[in-house]
């Protein structure tokens, strides 16, 4: 199918961990009919769950179809809705950015009014830490000029941050720092187990960067000032591979929010910090 829209509601790791319904084609295929193709099994929980919508959209930036996924809570107005990049991880997609239970901890946030409703969309945007790496795709390219038009043409934005976890973390910043320089700056920025390596020789091995020299032009970690004072929250486990060089940003940053807790990289730790996340996004969105 070229194009297709899922509705429904998103479990505890992903699109593909729950119970949905969907219109395919304009016509609604049997809803445990669709969970067995997406691999599901068993009925439908009957508790509030995340508003979920998927669709396969033409991107022009990265030169082909990706996997466009909108996350709100359930029972809010959503023409104008706030809402948040959230990006992936290397080797993730769209359908599995949203990490550590992240939709379930967003309507729990919501419900109890802890934070004001706001919510996420994650695209498909490759293994290339979010950057042109080879011609004709472009995924921060995509971020900045077609989610934005996605989003309005679907009522909901404008944007107001950028949610990443590891390759998706250092997208995050990098992000921030396109908005910087575009003076549309980012109300908040969360960065989780964010992928910041020291080494060439470990970041090479991501085949992500055709040189040092293009991986030093946009590593965070020597960009501190260009991210335009953006309030930027860290969180990282002690066990992190990343955290040598998460620490460094730490220290040089000197983040609102900077997170070391026991843990590794991993959705163990993931849904540890996820409600924290959820609340230093919330603040900033309440702050104005």
């Amino acid at each position: 199918m070229r194009r297709r829209t899922v509705l429904g509601a998103l479990g505890a790791t992903g699109l593909a961990a729950a119970g949905l319904t969907a219109a395919v084609g304009g016509h609604a295929p049997a809803g445990e009919a669709l969970r067995h193709v997406l691999g599901v099994a068993g009925p439908v929980p009957a508790i509030k769950r995340a508003v979920v919508r998927a669709e396969r959209l033409p991107s022009r930036y990265r030169g082909r179809d990706v996997d466009v996924v909108t996350i709100v809570p359930p029972g809010v107005p959503t023409e104008g809705l706030p809402m948040s990049l959230l990006l992936h991880g290397l080797h993730g997609s769209a359908r599995y950015a949203a990490v550590g239970g992240m939709p379930d901890a967003l309507v729990t946030a919501v419900s109890r009014r802890s934070v004001p409703p706001f919510g996420f969309i994650a695209v498909d945007g490759g293994d290339n830490y979010w950057h042109e790496n080879a011609a004709g795709d472009d995924p921060m390219a995509m971020l900045l000029e077609e989610v934005p038009v996605w989003l309005a043409e679907r009522g909901l934005g404008p944007l107001f941050a950028c949610t990443g976890t590891s390759m998706g973390g250092f997208g995050a910043l990098l992000h921030a720092r396109r908005r910087a320089e575009r003076r549309e700056p980012l109300k908040a920025v969360a960065a989780i187990s964010p992928g910041l390596l020291l080494s060439w020789s470990e970041m090479a091995k991501r085949k992500a960067f055709r040189s040092r020299e293009e991986w030093a032009s946009l590593d965070p970690l020597r960009h501190l000032d260009a991210l335009g004072g953006v309030p930027v929250g860290v969180w990282i486990g002690d066990k992190d591979r990343f955290i040598e060089g998460t620490r460094r940003f730490i220290a040089a940053a000197k983040p609102a929010v900077a997170s070391v807790s026991p843990g590794g990289h991993d959705d163990v730790f993931y849904r540890k910090v996820v409600p924290d996340v959820l609340r230093f996004l919330g603040k900033r969105l309440s702050a104005g």
